[in-house]
């Protein structure tokens, strides 16, 4: 049970993606941020990127880290538009939490798994995924309450998760926001 927790065990914690100090993440050696779509970069089924979010992005970018949205949307037109938007890659229909998706989209990356991180709302996706694909991976807080039912259903899961996996983190590695937990939405 030990190792099952182990993978669904973020390395961070964070309030939000604009929380998430890209600068640190450069400076570690990481090269490669996977990012999910939805309730981490933008609202769930919206398509308009908050100001906070896009700032972030173009953090990272002028830093030199390569950006991908690695989504399971089944809508890769409006995936493509917010990629374009953005001026950064993606991957539709990524199975998370199958690491196939997340391997694609750093080979694409031209990175490897120990340089990416991997950066999501949901344990059994984002961080499950990141984790069996060799990545680091950083939780943060979902941007809002609406989500895909299906979601909605792996919430209760994961709270029995959390609780069991945020006490006792990975040494040195998990950090808590101390900045609010609200994200800008606008």
């Amino acid at each position: 049970m030990a190792g099952l927790l182990d993978m669904l065990r973020p390395d961070q914690y964070a309030a939000s993606l604009a929380e998430v100090d890209v600068d640190e993440l450069k400076q570690d050696g990481f090269d490669t941020l996977l990012i999910d779509l939805d309730n981490t970069l933008l609202p769930w089924s919206s398509s308009v990127v908050p100001e906070s979010s896009r700032n972030w992005v173009e953090r990272a970018k002028h830093l030199g880290l390569r950006i991908c949205i690695l989504s399971n949307t089944h809508n890769p037109v409006r995936l493509g538009a917010i990629a374009e938007e953005l001026g950064v890659d993606s991957v539709h229909r990524a199975r998370k939490p199958w690491k196939a998706g997340f391997l694609r989209a750093v080979r694409e990356a031209g990175s490897e798994p120990g340089k990416a991180v991997v950066v999501g709302d949901q344990i059994i996706t984002d961080i499950l995924g990141g984790n069996r694909a060799g990545m680091r991976t950083i939780l943060v807080h979902p941007m809002d309450s609406r989500e895909f039912i299906g979601t909605k259903i792996s919430r209760l899961l994961e709270k029995v998760i959390f609780a069991l996996t945020r006490g006792a983190g990975k040494p040195g590695t998990i950090s808590r926001s101390t900045q609010s937990e609200k994200q800008d939405t606008k």
